[in-house]
C-alpha cells in the first residue's frame, strides 16, 4: 500500500516542487526590479540636467566624499566622465571614488541605460542603473543602494517557501495514504461480503 501511495504521490510532490519553486523566484524578481525604482528616476533627471547643462557634476555630487558606501542604506550617485573616469561621488568605497567593472559603461552607451547587480567588494551588492549623457561635458550618471534588506526579504522567502512546499508534500502524501487505506478497507468488505455469500450459496446447495 505504501508503495503504491509513494508511486501516485511522486506525480503530485512534482507539480509541488515546482509550483513552489516558481512562486518563489517570480517574488525574488519582483524584488529585485522593485529594488531599482528609486535610483532610475535619479539617474535619468541628473543625467537630463547635465545633458542640457542646467546643472554641473560639482553642483550635484562632491568629489571627494566623506560617506562609505558599504555600511548605508541610502541611494547614492556618481558621475563618470566619457572614458569612465569617476569624477564626483556621494560615497566612497574604502576611502576612494568607486569605479565600474569593464563594459559597464559600454553597455549603457549603446543602450542609453544599463540596469545591473554590482558587487563593487564581498559582502556588497547594490542595485545599479547607469544612464548615459551627452551635451559639452558626457558622461554616465550611476544611481544605486544597497541590496542589504533586498537580500533579507528573499531569505525570509525561501524559507517561508520551503516550509509552504514541505508542509503541502507531507499533507499530499497523508491524503494519499488515507485514501489508499480507505479502498483497501473497502476491497476487504467486500471480499469478506463475497466470502459470506460464497458460503451461504454453498449451505443452500447441499441443503
Amino acid at each position: 500500500m505504501v508503495s503504491k501511495t509513494v508511486r501516485a504521490w511522486l506525480p503530485l510532490a512534482a507539480v509541488i516542487v515546482i509550483f513552489t519553486g516558481l512562486v518563489c523566484v517570480t517574488v525574488q524578481q519582483n524584488y529585485r526590479m522593485s529594488a531599482n525604482d528609486p535610483q532610475i528616476q535619479i539617474a535619468e533627471d541628473i543625467a537630463e540636467a547635465l545633458s542640457s547643462g542646467k546643472a554641473q557634476a560639482d553642483a550635484i555630487v562632491p568629489p571627494q566624499p566623506t560617506a562609505e558606501m558599504a555600511p548605508s542604506l541610502a541611494t547614492f550617485v556618481v558621475i563618470y566622465s566619457a572614458t569612465g573616469t569617476p569624477i564626483g561621488s556621494s560615497v566612497a568605497l574604502d576611502g576612494k571614488l568607486p569605479t565600474l567593472p569593464a563594459g559597464v559603461l559600454d553597455a549603457a552607451k549603446l543602450r542609453g541605460e544599463n540596469r545591473l547587480t554590482w558587487q563593487p567588494k564581498t559582502g556588497v551588492r547594490i542595485a545599479a542603473v547607469v544612464v548615459s549623457f551627452s551635451g559639452p561635458n558626457p558622461g554616465y550618471v550611476l544611481a544605486g543602494r544597497s541590496l542589504r534588506e533586498v537580500e533579507v526579504r528573499e531569505s525570509q522567502l525561501n524559507i517561508m517557501a520551503a516550509s509552504a512546499g514541505g508542509l503541502a508534500l507531507v499533507v499530499a502524501f497523508l491524503i494519499l495514504m488515507y485514501f489508499a487505506k480507505g479502498e483497501e478497507r473497502h476491497r476487504e468488505n467486500e471480499a469478506v461480503a463475497d466470502h459470506h455469500h460464497e458460503g451461504q450459496a454453498h449451505h443452500e446447495h447441499h441443503s
